[in-house]
């Protein structure tokens, strides 16, 4: 953390505190965003595959609608499991909330690192409070990340994944 006046400190921490916090919660839904792609495609791809197969064999074979039968129900089952889970609209929201969640990282950074010693009166308790609002909502909207992204992310923070090369010149 930066050097910071003495009667900024207590504020200083907190906004430490929140840009650690969002930083996290970022990574965690990037990771679960690709989980929620991936997920799309692990059941789109083979539901459109398996209802173009069953089709095209059902117009072939006029006498045995066993396979076509078959590979529409199991194509049905896919597209079931498309509908009930949504992961596009998961992914649309993941990723959404991890770019306001770097938004909220980026406006603590420079809160801390710019801003902070130049604020006056109650401009830092103002500013402080400003992303306090902001965090909270974005929290209240976002889905809640499963344990495999927290795991995924925990991994990808450690490995410097949140870290910028200009920071790391400086430790």
């Amino acid at each position: 953390m930066p050097a910071v006046a003495e009667p900024v400190k207590a504020l200083a921490e907190e906004v430490h505190r929140i840009h650690e916090s969002v930083a996290w919660s970022a990574q965690t839904q990037f990771e679960q965003l690709k989980l929620w792609r991936g997920m799309n495609m692990i059941l789109g791809v083979p539901a459109a595959i398996l209802a173009a197969i069953s089709g095209g064999t059902g117009l072939a074979q006029h006498h045995a609608a066993t396979v076509p039968a078959v590979l529409a129900l199991i194509s049905a089952g896919f597209g079931a499991a498309l509908t009930t889970l949504n992961p596009s609209r998961r992914a649309s929201q993941a990723q959404a909330a991890a770019n306001a969640y770097l938004e909220l990282q980026t406006a603590a950074r420079q809160l801390l690192l710019v801003d902070l010693n130049n604020l006056s009166g109650d401009g830092p308790r103002d500013k402080l409070a400003e992303l306090t609002v902001r965090r909270d909502e974005v929290n209240r909207t976002a889905d809640p990340p499963g344990r495999y992204a927290h795991w995924r992310a925990r991994r990808n923070v450690r490995k410097g994944g949140q870290a910028y090369e200009v920071d790391a010149e400086k430790r």
